[in-house]
């Protein structure tokens, strides 16, 4: 099973994509309004996935280039692009893809901080997921282990955006019609409601489906809601939600080190050992390491 990236490289459809890139694809999956539930058959397909690239780029100094000497000479974190029209989807109908694709140890970087796009992507339905290696596999059977208590801080963050850009941000295109049909851009609208949903799923249950409300989703995009409600069910919802968050059972902070070693297994899966690339201190330096830090803040307390 090949990934739908590989296909759209295969076609050549995809510009300038690293050399890479082609084998490297480890979990694909389809996001946006699709995984959602509230797409139409216009809707573009949003394509997110996570790749591996080569050792000695994932590892620079492997490559013997000194860190703040030598410029880094091949360096990959992300990939991303779009309005790639595929003409002979869909029957001949044509579909347009937007696709973006991150290096996994940035993708799990903007996991672990609890990016509500990149965590999403770990939730998305089944039909949802183009393809998964056994890594990719892994990492979507390991999601609760990202969750902490830091979701309310970031999600609430990408709703009041959404709700800045609703209040200032001037339409366009198709977003302009929106705007000029319903008086606001309903779209932004939906995407306010579907953040604080989530976040309190994550909250209350350590997990998450991303279709539990489409419906009303659906209804705020059929301008079913005025202005007015949606800056009422907004501000009712993060009261509720500051006490969910009291509330919650989620730890409050990330596990760093039990998120390392899975992305260090990952790694070894793909790779074997990476032992002369990552340093891995022997669990008695690691209790050293921490004693020695408590001692330092009992003294500065002294």
């Amino acid at each position: 099973m090949s990934s739908h990236i590989q296909s759209l490289q295969q076609k050549k459809l995809l510009p300038s994509p690293p050399d890479f890139l082609t084998d490297a694809v480890q979990y694909e999956v389809i996001m946006g309004s699709v995984a959602y539930g509230v797409s139409n058959d216009s809707s573009d397909m949003d394509i997110y996935a996570f790749a591996i690239p080569p050792k000695t780029m994932m590892f620079p100094h492997l490559r013997g280039e000194i860190p703040g000497f030598d410029n880094y000479s091949v360096q990959f974190e992300q990939y991303q692009q779009h309005h790639i029209r595929d003409a002979a989807a869909l029957g001949g109908k044509g579909r347009v893809y937007d696709v973006t694709v991150f290096a996994i140890a940035k993708y799990f970087r903007l996991l672990t901080e609890n990016n509500p796009n990149i965590i999403d992507s770990l939730y998305v339905p089944e039909n949802c997921v183009l393809y998964a290696s056994p890594i990719g596999k892994l990492v979507r059977e390991r999601r609760q282990l990202f969750l902490h208590k830091g979701c309310w801080a970031k999600f609430k963050g990408y709703a009041y955006g959404q709700m800045h850009k609703i209040r200032t941000k001037q339409p366009e295109g198709k977003r302009k019609a929106l705007t000029e049909q319903f008086g606001y851009d309903v779209k932004f609208a939906y995407h306010v409601v579907r953040l604080l949903g989530e976040v309190e799923q994550l909250l209350m249950h350590q997990d998450m489906d991303l279709q539990r409300d489409a419906e009303q989703m659906k209804a705020i995009r059929r301008g079913e809601w005025t202005l007015p409600q949606l800056e009422d069910y907004f501000a009712r919802k993060e009261a509720d939600l500051d006490r969910v968050y009291l509330a919650s059972r989620l730890p409050n902070a990330p596990d760093t080190d039990a998120i390392r070693q899975l992305l260090t297994d990952c790694l070894e899966q793909h790779f074997g050992s990476i032992s002369e690339a990552v340093s891995r201190p022997h669990a008695a330096e690691r209790a050293l390491d921490e004693i020695g830090q408590v001692l330092q803040r009992y003294q500065g307390k002294v």
